[in-house]
C-alpha cells in the first residue's frame, strides 16, 4: 500500500494545552500508537505501565505506556501510546484511528473521516 502520513498532536490528558504536533505514520498494522520518549516527557507524560509488544522482525519486547490524548483531521480519540526511542517516527496506531472515526483507503494512500464512528462490528445481511 506504500506509506501514509498524518499531521496529529498528541496532548496530556490531566493538562491539555502540553501537546506535541507532528506528522505520524499511519500504521495500520499496529494497534497501539508510538511517540520518541523525549516528546511524551516534554509534554509531561510518564510512563504508566510496562507492556509486551511483537516487532516487526518477530522480536518480543517490554515498552514504557501511557494513556495520551490524539487528536488528527480534527477528531479527538484517546489510547495508549509507547514510550519509543528518541528517534523513532512517530506512529499512529489502529485504535485511535479507530476511536476518532478515521479509515485509511488503501487505493488512494488517503486517509478519510466517516461519517459516524461505528459502535460495533459490521453485519452480514442474510439473503
Amino acid at each position: 500500500m506504500g506509506t501514509v502520513h498524518v499531521d496529529a498532536a498528541v496532548r496530556n490528558p490531566a493538562e491539555p494545552g502540553r501537546e506535541w504536533r507532528a506528522p505520524f505514520l499511519v500504521g495500520t498494522g499496529a494497534v497501539d500508537s508510538l511517540v520518541p520518549r523525549r516528546w511524551l516527557e516534554a509534554i509531561g507524560l510518564r510512563p504508566e505501565r510496562r507492556r509486551a509488544y511483537e516487532t516487526a522482525d518477530g522480536r518480543r519486547v517490554a515498552m514504557d505506556v501511557a494513556v495520551g490524548e490524539f487528536e488528527a483531521m480534527g477528531e479527538l480519540a484517546g489510547g495508549l501510546v509507547i514510550f519509543g526511542d528518541d528517534d523513532a517516527e512517530p506512529l499512529l496506531g489502529a485504535t485511535v484511528l479507530a476511536s476518532a472515526g478515521i479509515e485509511v483507503d488503501p487505493r488512494n494512500r488517503r486517509l478519510r473521516k466517516l461519517p459516524s464512528v461505528r459502535l460495533k462490528g459490521l453485519r452480514r445481511r442474510r439473503s
